[in-house]
């Protein structure tokens, strides 16, 4: 495929021919337009073969048989382990696979609970990880659930405290407290690099100098940002980065939890079982080291080489040339949008400190509906409330209508999405 031309701008009508689904009919005789990558990815045929290949050549567990095919579905597993620790510099054995981001985000929550438990009977679990009545918890007003419940649960098993940064009117963080919200009763920061709903982007070396002042463990939910930008996890700061498969061209069902060995040293397990052991009597059990003591029972090795598969297709691509591709189609989109009348933004209104998803809202009308009439024209938007009940109600709205794009949308998508709005408005009589 030629993914770039001289001046290094996406080859988008090429790039689209590897995506089977952009080139079917969905409705209405039309072809799909999808705007909604920010909830899940179409796969490339790459993507597509490498998983299928692994069942029609390789089909094995892992990490368990001592015969050819085994040996070689397990360099699979592991070799996609290694592609995609590389793609955002950690090293191999600091990468646990789960079945999505909520999973990883739930392991790091319950993994600090077992500490506190553990504690009770066992002097060795490290103290940084126990919880106590009055520590605090530290999250923001711009999270998903999968970022918001774990935490909120952990706190009413441990008596720890729930805080939160708020948002700005303009949908970005309002840092002008962080330093008494990030004090020393404060243990966890568990944050999202960057918001499904809004598009804003965390100052994560804000954040994360904050947090190394007082000994607190930094996590980011970095779901919406790793399949959209260049992220170096050594960059960002953090202890543990959470994100998704099929949110990066990638397969359902398989997550990642990116850890320093050092954390993941003192982590108990979140799940026990099957393969993530050392010695096991009837009486007790010892358990492997990082990343297998996370990873019980059989692990999703067909979907771990799909996501290998896709990793390797952005890469070709480049991170920086998706970003700027995707900025531009946002500046597209806002740009046009503003020209609207009767069209209410959320969040950033520029294309600056900000991802590729756009949230919206057509004055007198319900999301549902809009996404109804674009639907009917085969344009694929999301409404709802995204999974982040609280920045609704910071908006004091319900729900709202979301794009989002990626590296297979291009201009005329946003035009049909602009001028699918103005049919909007004319179908329920608003112009």
């Amino acid at each position: 495929m030629t993914l770039t031309d001289s001046k290094f701008k996406l080859d988008i009508k090429q790039i689209q021919l590897d995506f089977p689904i952009l080139s079917r009919e969905v409705r209405n005789n039309r072809k799909l337009i999808y705007l909604d990558s920010a909830a899940t990815s179409q796969k490339p045929q790459v993507v597509i073969d490498a998983q299928n290949n692994f069942y029609e050549t390789i089909n094995s567990g892992v990490h368990r048989g001592a015969y050819y095919l085994a040996e070689l579905a397990t360099d699979a597993h592991e070799h996609a382990r290694e592609v995609i620790a590389n793609f955002v510099n950690l090293k191999p054995n600091e990468i646990v696979f789960t079945k999505n981001a909520t999973e990883s985000l739930n392991l790091l929550s319950y993994s600090f609970l077992n500490a506190t438990l553990k504690s009770k009977n066992d002097p060795t679990i490290d103290k940084r990880l126990i919880l106590k009545p009055g520590d605090e918890i530290l999250v923001t007003e711009l999270e998903h659930h999968a970022n918001l419940v774990p935490w909120q649960e952990l706190c009413l098993k441990t008596g720890a405290v729930l805080k939160w940064i708020p948002i700005t009117d303009e949908g970005v963080l309002d840092y002008s407290k962080i330093d008494s919200l990030i004090n020393s009763r404060t243990k966890i920061v568990a944050i999202s690099h960057m918001s499904n709903v809004l598009g804003s982007i965390t100052d994560l070396d804000l954040i994360s100098k904050a947090s190394k002042s007082v000994g607190a463990f930094l996590f980011v939910d970095a779901c919406q940002s790793v399949p959209h930008i260049p992220v170096d996890f050594h960059k960002l700061g953090a202890d543990a980065i959470a994100w998704s498969g099929h949110k990066m061209l990638g397969p359902l069902g398989i997550g990642l939890l990116g850890a320093t060995e050092e954390l993941l040293e003192i982590m108990p397990p979140f799940i026990s079982g099957g393969s993530m052991i050392e010695t096991v009597t009837m009486s007790k059990s010892t358990f492997a080291k990082a990343p297998k003591k996370f990873e019980a029972g059989t692990p999703p090795a067909a979907e771990a080489v799909g996501l290998g598969a896709a990793v390797e297709y952005l890469q070709k691509i480049g991170m920086e040339n998706v970003h700027n591709h995707e900025r531009h189609l946002t500046k597209l989109m806002l740009d046009g949008l503003k020209e609207i009348k009767g069209v209410t933004i959320y969040g950033p209104v520029d294309d600056r400190d900000r991802g590729s998803t756009v949230s919206f809202a057509l004055d007198g009308l319900h999301p549902h509906d809009v996404g109804q009439v674009l639907d009917d024209m085969g344009i694929a938007v999301r409404v709802g409330n995204h999974c982040a009940r609280p920045i609704m109600d910071k908006l004091k709205v319900q729900s709202t209508t979301r794009a989002s794009t990626y590296i297979y949308n291009d201009d005329s998508d946003i035009h049909a999405l602009l001028e699918g709005i103005d049919e909007v408005f004319r179908f329920f009589g608003k112009k």
